[in-house]
């Protein structure tokens, strides 16, 4: 019991430095083995002490470096409500610049079958990579029904759709369902995004629905995991 309790006691220890500052976001952590020494204990307390750490958002596990003190003041992305890039990066003040990597009409039948309602509508994609103080941490990639929202024009998509779709269309944008989930990158990740050893890689999917409840949009951004921490409100109904 003692044992199972001291890695708990070594989590909370190493969680108050880092929020304390007595180890400062973006260096390494001790070694497994310096830990060990520093806390008299096992390796394996040690690295439940740390996977403990890194599912708190302490810490990120970087291949061939260590254990990475992540920057507490992530940028937050709201699960439950649906907010563009380009409108949360106003509300939080960031310098960020959108570039666009790939624009035009999709192929994909599983994407034709999720948002075409009939077999020859038309869906395109814009593929959009944001850099967020010099660096490519947000692979954006959309795709919309062209009946519901025409191919846009690159300028355009370097911007807001979300704005061009409620002020320009005339559209209510009301919900959708997410999906969150953690997956090693890609190959499109590694070559896109500055990944700089990271082995994990934040992916939200999403499909957009108008007021009607037509879907419009399916969306997948795939995000660096150092950079964003995601959030939401809950409220307990008593049963």
């Amino acid at each position: 019991m003692a044992r199972n309790k001291k890695y708990l006691s070594i989590y909370h220890d190493l969680a108050k430095k880092i929020q304390t500052n007595v180890c400062p976001k973006n260096t390494l952590l001790p070694s497994e083995n310096e830990l060990t020494t520093m806390y008299n204990t096992s390796r394996e307390t040690i690295r439940k002490a740390l996977n403990l750490l890194a599912q708190n958002g302490y810490i990120q596990k970087v291949r061939g470096k260590g254990s990475v003190v992540l920057d507490l003041n992530k940028f937050s992305f709201p699960v439950s409500g649906i907010i563009s890039y380009t409108e949360l990066v106003d509300e939080l003040g960031m310098s960020s610049q959108t570039i666009v990597k790939d624009l035009g009409y999709t192929e994909s039948e599983e994407i034709k079958n999720t948002l075409g309602e009939k077999k020859d509508e038309q869906i395109w994609h814009v593929t959009r990579v944001r850099e967020i103080n010099g660096e490519k941490v947000l692979l954006d990639k959309d795709y919309f029904n062209e009946r519901i929202v025409p191919l846009l024009s690159k300028e355009t998509c370097g911007g807001s759709i979300y704005k061009y779709i409620e002020n320009e269309l005339g559209l209510v944008i009301s919900f959708a369902q997410k999906e969150i989930v953690v997956e090693e990158p890609t190959e499109e990740d590694r070559e896109m995004l500055d990944l700089e050893g990271y082995s994990n890689i934040v992916v939200i999917r999403s499909h957009v629905h108008l007021e009607d409840t037509t879907i419009f949009q399916y969306s997948e951004s795939r995000h660096r995991p150092d950079k964003f921490r995601f959030v939401d409100f809950a409220r307990r109904v008593k049963r």
